[in-house]
């Protein structure tokens, strides 16, 4: 009798959370609508959310990353931190796993290859894990962010090129990175914000949701939402990233009770999970970019995000190079000619 009670109090308890998690998901949708609009009725541009963008890339994520390592040092969270990262790292070594399998079954480019194994996660785990899961995980999602930006700029970097090179100077530019050094080195000698600098930190890291949200749905808007899903082969890209990887770690994770591995290790792996299976092209064409300008390219550019390098998501160049971003939706880059 002892053993039902408990599992009906854990049946209780996964169905609360799952309506938690809806009604976040229902909120962050309907601020989503907003952002779209506001564009459709004309009362912005598309092209305005650029200025957004800046100021979610350089300030509303930075501060929220500051103020999630505004919190007292304890056994519990060095474990978590240290189980985030192991779990990252496991699940990009599954993700370069499958790639390499798919590869030449399914005829899979480099770009397909980069697509699947990388996320954007710099940009869009921190306001889900804000939102869904509260500030005091985002510090855990940062794990994440490190392994990948490595990463991004070890791997994806030699895929993208076809030869391996590495720059400290710009993984240390990525804005994401540099807030998080300064939230550790603040967290491990424990240090805080003076109370006057604490509370306007804390309010603009409080906006990476609705912001966020906000520029989904004015990039949505410009999109062209009659052409979406036209093109087989664009399934199969959404596919892989976006359904076959996430299940496939969430059996591999299940399987090793992986939640069990620290104390509150169920909303630690939600945080990291979270942060592998969001989409990946602002990261692709960010890399690319990248590249051909190290490569005096001159390249025009134009993706759904903002760029340390540019400090804008476009430019225009002289050289024979595009480099443009056509996320999931058909055919959408005909619409930049």
């Amino acid at each position: 009798r002892g053993a039902e009670q408990h599992e009906t109090r854990k049946r209780g308890k996964t169905m609360q959370i799952s309506i938690l998690l809806a009604q976040q998901i229902t909120q962050l949708f309907l601020i989503l609508l907003m952002g779209y609009a506001v564009v459709k009725t004309g009362l912005l541009k598309a092209s305005d959310s650029k200025v957004v963008s800046v100021l979610m890339v350089y300030l509303v994520c930075p501060c929220m990353i500051l103020n999630a390592f505004q919190i007292d040092d304890t056994p519990e969270i060095r474990r978590g931190l240290v189980y985030a990262m192991a779990v990252a790292a496991a699940m990009h070594v599954v993700l370069l796993a499958m790639t390499a399998l798919l590869r030449r079954p399914l005829k899979l480019d480099v770009i397909e290859q980069v697509n699947t194994i990388y996320s954007n996660a710099g940009a869009l785990v921190i306001p889900l894990v804000q939102a869904l899961l509260g500030s005091e995980y985002v510090i855990y999602s940062c794990a994440f962010i490190i392994v990948q930006t490595v990463l991004i700029w070890t791997h994806a970097n030699a895929c993208l090129q076809g030869s391996f090179s590495f720059e400290w100077k710009k993984l240390l530019e990525n804005p994401n990175i540099l807030a998080i050094l300064a939230g550790a080195a603040m967290y491990l000698l424990n240090l805080r914000l003076p109370a006057l600098l604490q509370s306007p930190v804390s309010s603009m890291g409080s906006m990476v949701g609705p912001i966020g949200m906000l520029l989904a749905g004015m990039a949505i808007a410009d999109s062209p939402l009659r052409r979406v899903f036209c093109t087989k082969r664009n399934y199969l890209v959404a596919f892989l990233r976006l359904l076959a990887c996430p299940f496939v770690i969430l059996l591999l994770l299940w399987a090793c009770h992986a939640q069990t591995f620290v104390a509150d290790g169920k909303n630690i792996l939600m945080t990291v999970y979270l942060a592998a299976i969001t989409p990946a092209c602002t990261t692709t064409t960010s890399m690319a970019t990248h590249i051909f300008m190290a490569a005096q390219a001159d390249p025009t550019v134009m993706i759904g995000g903002t760029l340390p390098l540019l400090h804008s998501g476009y430019r225009v160049g002289r050289g024979d190079t595009i480099i443009l971003e056509s996320c999931e939706y058909c055919n959408s880059f005909l619409n930049f000619f």
